[in-house]
């Protein structure tokens, strides 16, 4: 059975060929959301651990990739928070599974120290398959002060033959100390034309696709997740209408941290408009034109960021939804 992965992403794909040429024990791939951090790292291990590995990347075919795909390669540990992990379907440690299981605790939401102790202990083990061994920690930033610093030594000074690849979405959070023990490479932004044409192949139709990364501010991997919500682009094109009249059913079935975004995304817009600049997520048709107040927007543009902090513990989610679009509909209409 072939173990071949999906085909990367073609910018992805040229990242990866040009990582792979060159040295380096510890590697940072850095940048905004939405541009595959995760799947490059994944690839770049995968061709590490290889038994038959081209300047491409990974054969797909031989065992090691197989154990990668099962998710049980031998010398391959990747540290997620339990959140990320059961999401993208990697098995926990039997301890941390048992815990959640008989409800003594939730997934965790950050990588915990437990968890990288265990990273540290495998990365001193010797190789199973000879290869060397690799780590992927993803999204790096979601390690707290405690764990990252338990990583330090390994990471200034690994045993034997272990690569690190640390991934993040938000570099400027990961501890200085962190940074300066790894080569860093900031992952190049898709032309837009790149982009459309990925979605088309991932079954999104071209004139939604371009709508629809737009919508992402260019990040095909957050304009295929919007696909996914099942959003159209007509119904993008009409949200900015939608919260003027305080509409909640535009917000329908979205969880609160996508509510959030898609506001702070219509509130940015809204303040670009009103000193002369170009939207960034609507188009300029689809805003209202008349003046708003700046104040106004910075009050509402405040209120989001508060709201994107408690987003994901949020008590009573639809009433917040509520709230939230009340105030998007009273900065919309605001006059002073």
């Amino acid at each position: 059975m072939s173990t071949q992965p999906a085909p990367l992403a073609p910018w992805l794909q040229r990242q990866l060929e040009a990582l792979l040429a060159q040295r380096g024990h510890a590697w940072l791939l850095q940048g905004p959301s939405g541009l595959g951090q995760f799947e490059l790292g994944l690839a770049m291990v995968r061709a590490w651990l290889c038994d038959a590995p081209t300047p491409q990347g990974a054969c797909g075919q031989c065992a090691s990739c197989h154990g990668i795909a099962v998710h049980t390669h031998s010398d391959l540990a990747v540290l997620m928070p339990e959140t990320e992990m059961l999401a993208r379907g990697w098995p926990l440690p039997e301890k941390a599974q048992s815990d959640i299981d008989d409800k003594k605790r939730k997934p965790s939401k950050d990588i915990r120290v437990d968890a990288m102790r265990d990273t540290i202990e495998f990365a001193q083990r010797t190789s199973g398959r000879g290869r060397g061994k690799a780590v992927l920690i993803y999204p790096a930033e979601r390690m707290n002060a405690v764990t990252a610093n338990a990583l330090l030594k390994t990471l200034e000074e690994p045993p034997g033959d272990v690569r690190f690849v640390l991934a993040t979405d938000a570099a400027q959070l990961l501890l200085p100390t962190i940074r300066s023990r790894c080569l860093t490479h900031t992952l190049d932004w898709p032309a837009a034309a790149e982009g459309q044409h990925w979605l088309d192949v991932q079954g999104v139709p071209a004139e939604e696709g371009a709508a629809l990364l737009r919508a992402a501010g260019g990040r095909p991997d957050d304009a295929l997740a919007l696909a996914e919500t099942k959003v159209t682009a007509r119904q993008w094109a009409m949200l900015p209408k939608a919260m003027a009249s305080g509409d909640v059913s535009a917000m329908a079935g979205l969880a609160l941290p996508e509510v959030v975004a898609r506001l702070q995304k219509l509130c940015h817009d809204l303040m670009a408009l009103q000193v002369g600049a170009v939207p960034r997520y609507f188009e300029s048709a689809d805003l209202p034109h008349r003046p708003l107040p700046m104040a106004a927007l910075s009050r509402w543009w405040t209120q989001l960021g508060q709201a994107a902090r408690t987003a994901e513990h949020s008590l009573n989610a639809g009433l917040t939804t509520e709230f939230l679009v009340s105030s998007a509909r009273q900065a919309l209409n605001s006059k002073g």
